[in-house]
This record gives C-alpha cells, sequence and structure tokens, in this order.
C-alpha cells in the first residue's frame, strides 16, 4: 500500500488549507482507517483526524475547524483545515490501516509540512 499526499505549505492565522491523501496498492474495501496525524518540534504525534468504516475522528484542538472526507471510489481522503493556529503548525502524514493477509497493517504516507504564521 502506497500513500500520496499532497496540499499543505503556508497559511495565515485564520486561513485554510487542503490537504489529500491517496491510497494505491489496495481495494478501498480493505482499508479500515485513513486519516491524518501531525507531528509538531519536540513533540508527539498526535491524530488530526482519520475516516474509518464507521464515522470520523477529530483531535480535540481541531474539532470544528477541520473536516475530513473520505472518498471510497477514489481510494482518497481529503483534509479540510479551517480557522488555522500557529500552533497548528506540524508535519502532517497521511496514515492507512489496511487488511493484508497476515492481518490489519498501519501504512504511513511521507510527512508535508504546514506552516500558520501569526
Amino acid at each position: 500500500v502506497q500513500l500520496q499526499a499532497s496540499g499543505g505549505g503556508l497559511a495565515q492565522a485564520g486561513g485554510s488549507l487542503n490537504l489529500s491523501c491517496a491510497a494505491s496498492g489496495t481495494a478501498p474495501s480493505s482499508v479500515l482507517a485513513i486519516g491524518w496525524y501531525r507531528q509538531a518540534p519536540g513533540k508527539q504525534r498526535e491524530l488530526v483526524a482519520d475516516a474509518t468504516n464507521s464515522g470520523t475522528n477529530y483531535g480535540d484542538s481541531v474539532k470544528g475547524r477541520f473536516t475530513i472526507v473520505r472518498d471510497n471510489a477514489r481510494n482518497t481522503v481529503y483534509l479540510q483545515m479551517n480557522s488555522l493556529k500557529p500552533e497548528d503548525t506540524a508535519v502532517y502524514y497521511c496514515s492507512a490501516l489496511a487488511q493484508s493477509e497476515d492481518g490489519p497493517v498501519n501504512y504511513w504516507g511521507q510527512g508535508t509540512q504546514v506552516t500558520v504564521s501569526s
């Protein structure tokens, strides 16, 4: 399974950015969950948002500001980030949990930088 991320970049506080992540090498039905984590300098990696087969989950710090949408036809997930804050600055990583012959496997994409200036 490969994860191709796009989007991110630089925004001012209060602005918006989009991220997308396309999964390939597996059928959408095999993807149990797909979404985004982030890691800021000196901090642990944390959940931003993910979309599972039963719904969506958001980190507390982004609830009400970020929206994740999963497109199964394209095996892609989109993250709309609004009302950005400087504390949203981090490297964002796409992650997918997919079924394999040996059970669920977690995959990670390359990180993409999101920088929010005050």
